[in-house]
């Protein structure tokens, strides 16, 4: 990525003020960002590197809890219209004011069909401006979880997006490059220097923040390491400070070795395999004229045969949770009492399929990642042997996230792996996108399985506006029920993510997997 005119001399700027007391923070993971464009990808490696440099208008603090970001503060007008007054004196990077046309714009920009940052505006009609530094948010009916909604609608320059004609969101399924996927100009604490895909990704402080950095990290040197070997080595010779991606089978002698600290946690993730279920006729399949994942008995047949345990043993090496829900234990709407663990039953899930109509079995294609979630390809090679022992013939295709989530995006796959962080820690975020029938607009916004139940969708509009906590939590263990007992997904695990750092680095744990370097020090 060639630097722009307009970044060299903020670059410069923050070069002179920094360079004698620069703090470098190198962190490493297994995989690279899918774009620049913070609009394009709810991705959570693409938002976790954006959300340095770009800013919304309210943000988390250390404990998830809602705090003013690029807005100073707010009120509700009414059930359906929220006031936000503006922070002034907020430049962009290429030193351009930040104003309420930019909020207008970046919501006009975020709901463009392309794109999959929808769920981040939902439930929302329209953004008026009131003056340069007041904006209405015009809702279509109470939404109950608003603001942490908004924690992930960053805002991008109008100015700038008109001058680089980046008016509209990269296409990512068409392999769409554009000018913004391959360059940044935020309001965030750091600015993205240079990105070489798959490489490195270089940022340095912004020395015109409006806000101030707890911690003293001025330069962040991301890089992608695929190979688990290589990144551990990389940690131990001490070529990279912190890796949040730790090989399972490593960290027992990295918790040993006195030169570094793990920091443990639960991340808010659920890793499931999602099946075709709009196609007529299933995918890469041996099924001629049908689908059988449109078979409920073939859906529950598939849960049954996973051995949700031997995966935590082998697979996991004991750092998982198994789980039959969509939602992760620090969810807002999880409850033990719902989360029975799935009982492993292969001949029950034989006799499943035989009533089916596939006494023989059948064959299909898994889509998988191998460098995105924890032991990716390998969970994918054990339920390729599991479903084995049922008939279940499966074809595995493992590869990068970035082809691998086009065909995703694209419907050209008969079943994938997924995991699916929940942003705003409630129930919601994953029905609505997941779980609901696919629109033009946040419903469905990554329901590239097809999933399609009214009575489902009425449960989830309902839990959209209800304001009555107790009402509300009902309808959401109701709809969490009926996605497990409709056997929609086949759910794995909820993912541990130890993080592995030097004892000099100190860092506050993020169970979303997005550690945040204005919290960082390098001592």
């Amino acid at each position: 990525m060639k630097l722009n005119r307009w970044l060299l001399a903020a670059l410069a700027a923050c070069a002179a003020s920094g360079a004698a007391h620069a703090v470098t923070l190198k962190w490493a993971a297994q995989n690279d960002i899918l774009t620049l464009d913070p609009h394009s990808q709810n991705h959570a490696t693409t938002i976790s590197l954006l959300q340095h440099a770009y800013e919304p208008l309210v943000r988390y603090d250390k404990k998830f809890q809602v705090e003013p970001a690029l807005a100073a503060s707010w009120q509700q007008v009414t059930p359906t219209q929220w006031r936000f007054n503006l922070r002034k004196n907020v430049k962009f990077h290429d030193g351009s004011p930040f104003s309420a046309d930019d909020v207008v714009f970046s919501f006009d920009r975020i709901r463009q069909p392309q794109g999959t940052m929808q769920p981040y505006v939902t439930g929302v009609n329209e953004v008026r401006k009131i003056d340069d530094h007041t904006v209405d948010f015009i809702l279509a009916g109470p939404n109950p979880v608003f603001l942490r909604n908004l924690t992930i609608f960053h805002i991008m320059s109008k100015t700038w997006a008109m001058k680089t004609k980046s008016e509209k969101i990269q296409d990512y399924k068409a392999n769409e490059i554009t000018f913004a996927s391959r360059n940044v100009n935020g309001t965030g604490a750091y600015l993205i220097k240079s990105w070489e895909p798959d490489k490195q990704i270089v940022m340095s402080a912004n020395a015109n923040w409006w806000d101030k950095r707890e911690g003293n990290v001025t330069e962040v040197i991301y890089t992608p390491i695929k190979s688990e070997a290589t990144r551990v080595a990389a940690l131990l010779s001490g070529d990279v400070d912190l890796v949040t991606d730790v090989p399972l089978q490593d960290m027992a002698r990295l918790r040993q070795d006195t030169k570094l600290k793990i920091l443990d946690g639960a991340e808010n993730r659920t890793i499931f395999i999602a099946l075709d279920q709009g196609s007529t006729e299933l995918k890469y399949a041996d099924v001629k004229g049908k689908n059988p994942f449109k078979d409920l008995r073939v859906r529950r047949a598939l849960n049954m045969a996973v051995d949700r345990e031997a995966i935590k043993r082998v697979t996991m090496r004991g750092l998982s949770i198994p789980g039959g829900l969509m939602i992760a234990p620090n969810v807002h709407g999880y409850s033990e009492d719902i989360d029975p663990k799935p009982t492993f039953d292969a001949e029950g899930a034989k006799k499943l399929l035989a009533e089916a109509g596939y006494p023989a079995g059948f064959e299909f294609t898994l889509n998988c990642p191998n460098n995105r979630y924890v032991n990716d390809e390998k969970i994918c090679q054990a339920l390729v042997a599991m479903w084995a022992r049922i008939g279940i013939r499966v074809k595995l295709a493992a590869e990068n996230m970035g082809p691998f989530i086009a065909k995703v995006q694209n419907f050209d796959t008969s079943a994938y792996m997924l995991g699916w962080g929940v942003a705003t820690f409630d129930a919601l975020y994953m029905l609505q996108a997941l779980a609901r029938t696919r629109t033009t607009g946040a419903d469905g916004s990554f329901n590239f399985s097809r999933v399609s139940d009214p009575k489902l969708d009425q449960l989830i509009d309902a839990i959209k506006t209800e304001m009555d906590q107790k009402k509300r939590d009902a309808l959401i263990r109701e709809a969490l029920v009926t996605v497990r007992d409709q056997h929609y997904f086949v759910p794995l695990h909820y993912q541990l993510r130890p993080w592995a750092m030097k004892k000099n680095v100190t860092t506050v744990y993020r169970a979303n997997d997005a550690p945040e370097s204005r919290f960082a020090r390098v001592d």
